[in-house]
């Protein structure tokens, strides 16, 4: 089953790369984040005719959420829901559509789109650490249920120097400070692994390029968008990579697709019993 997640900065701007990605591609489940349209007027019939269900979570102009399987989802969740900590206040999420959940294949499949803080100095940075907060107390109300899990989209955080092109200069900064991280390693807390680090350990791979200064041409880009997997899915996973080639597209997005591909036939759960085998971030 090939599992995708992708932020195409516009869903109506983008559409018609994402059908010929699709086409191309052949995804399972794909998906999106910053849509940046209300429900009403998502554009549903191109995916529908090839042959996809559609669930989405929008507003106007920002954020937005969606996903797009060829099975057809169930228990939709839009927001986050369920959460037993008392520290946490929902309610305070609910105006940016962010999170969108559904069951799938077996799998609870949960799209996110992290807020990215703008500075550490503001208070869209505080709001960003208490989204990651809230997101930790959602997992573990899932984790208690016992799902499967693969949490996917753009989390606006490098969670290594390995994920920065240039890790001396941003040191710190947003998207790359020790709060982030560590709210971001609270939110794994190693029940979930990165799909994309068993494969690959090196620097140098980047699913985002910032549209200015030719980043995308010099490669000057960030590791931000990223699929997590329960533990007990790594013996399924049979690949992990990013699709660097729709970055080079005529106004692209400036992210790139990150898919998975897991074998939920071939089911090998002694690789994985071993933590030597996983990558901590």
């Amino acid at each position: 089953m090939l599992i995708a997640t992708w932020n195409v900065n516009s869903i109506r701007t983008r559409l018609s790369q994402i059908i010929d990605w699709i086409i191309q591609v052949n995804p399972d489940i794909l998906c999106l984040q910053e849509t940046k349209v209300i429900d009403e007027s998502f554009p549903l019939e191109p995916f529908e005719k090839l042959g996809y269900s559609v669930e989405v979570y929008g507003q106007k102009s920002y954020n937005g959420v969606a996903i797009i399987s060829k099975i057809k989802p169930e228990n939709v969740k839009k927001g986050f829901y369920g959460c037993t900590d008392s520290n946490q206040n929902i309610e305070t999420f609910q105006a940016q559509k962010r999170l969108i959940s559904a069951d799938i294949n077996g799998i609870k499949i949960i799209n996110v789109y992290v807020p990215n803080g703008s500075s550490l100095e503001s208070s869209k940075f505080e709001y960003k650490i208490s989204w990651l907060n809230c997101l930790a107390s959602f997992l573990d109300e899932q984790e208690k249920k016992g799902e499967l899990i693969c949490l996917m989209g753009d989390f606006n955080v490098a969670p290594s120097n390995l994920d920065i092109h240039d890790p001396k200069k941003f040191d710190g900064g947003i998207m790359a400070s020790e709060i982030e991280r560590n709210a971001l390693k609270n939110v794994l807390k190693k029940r979930l692994i990165d799909s994309f680090r068993i494969f690959e350990q090196n620097p140098g791979h980047w699913s985002w390029w910032d549209y200015r200064n030719n980043s995308f041409e010099l490669n000057k880009g960030w590791r931000i968008d990223h699929i997590y997997i329960s533990k007990e899915l790594s013996s399924k996973l049979k690949s992990c990579v990013i699709d660097c080639s729709p970055r080079g597209n005529s106004r692209p997005s400036d992210h790139a697709p990150v898919m998975i591909d897991l074998n939920l036939n071939d089911i090998n759960e002694d690789f994985f019993q071993d933590e030597d085998n996983f990558f901590e971030i």
